[in-house]
């Protein structure tokens, strides 16, 4: 399975302004390298990378695979700090990633408005690149993030980060799906997609719950016409004439909600999450490489 690994951004320092510790460049530096090395193909640009400026940024992003996005963030000459969008191939599919970063003073850059920045770069994704996907990757508050998913005319996907949320599910109440991809680390992200087709993602978790309700709704109608046909008591049986009609609409809304949804030939999506936990063991070379900078029982470990 062709897999391809992004990250919304808000990775490299643990805070949002420089704390002055003497291992923050250090540990910054060890990330741009380990997200380079596990193939991370592109990062959005936000508050917290930007705490030593667009330079160092720029300068120790300059890695084998990782790109560093940005549609809507400037240097203080007025220039674009980085590129808007990146095309990536995931097998046959051709994925666009946008990265968008916080409105304002971001660093020593500022941040244009995010969502008109995202939705043009979308837009010339489509149009010029024919991309297949269009993932929004977000370092922005949750809620400009929502915003942007439900304006997002053209984009598939809105990853965000900067809140400091854990596991969620995706939720789409606009154009497209938002997706919390765990909170600084502590959990893997997997979005799992399959496009067999065109239109609108559909969510598989939304649709195997959809099929469990309709089985229930199918055991309890079955149910209500046996009560039904056993009943001589007409105040009995209206009651169930009237459970049966309104377990009759429930089921037709359900069937409608799946036909839309993960059909044979429909583009669906399942998020999941791998939990970086004791369970999971660290690999012995980076975590010498983390213990060089942050030794076991120091403050910042």
């Amino acid at each position: 399975m062709p897999v391809l690994v992004l990250d919304a951004g808000n990775a490299l320092f643990k805070f949002p302004t420089a704390g002055g510790e003497p291992t923050e460049e250090a540990r910054a530096k060890l990330l741009l390298q380990q997200m380079d090395a596990m193939g991370t193909s592109a990062m959005a640009v936000g508050t917290r990378d930007l705490v030593r400026g667009v330079d160092f940024l720029r300068k120790h992003g300059k890695v084998a695979n990782l790109k560093l996005l940005s549609a809507n963030l400037l240097t203080k000459e007025g220039k674009k700090a980085f590129p808007a969008s990146t095309v990536l191939t995931a097998g046959e599919l051709k994925v666009g990633v946008v990265g968008v970063s916080p409105e304002g003073g971001v660093g020593d850059a500022i941040g244009q408005p995010p969502i008109p920045a995202a939705l043009a770069e979308a837009k010339r994704l489509r149009q010029t690149e024919k991309v297949d996907v269009v993932v929004v990757l977000a370092a922005l508050p949750h809620t400009m993030a929502r915003q942007l998913a439900q304006q997002g005319e053209g984009v598939d996907f809105v990853v965000q980060s900067g809140d400091g949320r854990g596991p969620g599910m995706a939720s789409k109440d606009g154009f497209a799906t938002l997706v919390p991809p765990g909170e600084r680390g502590r959990q893997l992200a997997r979005l799992e997609l399959s496009v067999n087709g065109a239109g609108p993602f559909a969510d598989l978790s939304t649709v195997s719950r959809d099929q469990e309700r309709l089985k229930m709704l199918e055991s309890n109608l079955t149910r209500a016409k046996e009560r039904l046909s056993a009943t001589k008591d007409e105040t009995s049986r209206r009651a169930l004439e009237e459970s049966i009609t309104s377990l009759e609409t429930q089921r037709a809304t359900v069937q409608k909600a799946l036909k839309g949804g993960a059909t044979g030939s429909a583009r669906t999506h399942l998020l999941s999450y791998t939990s970086l936990g004791a369970d999971v063991p660290s690999d012995a070379a980076v975590q010498k490489l983390v213990e060089a900078i942050e030794p076991p029982g120091s403050a910042h470990h």
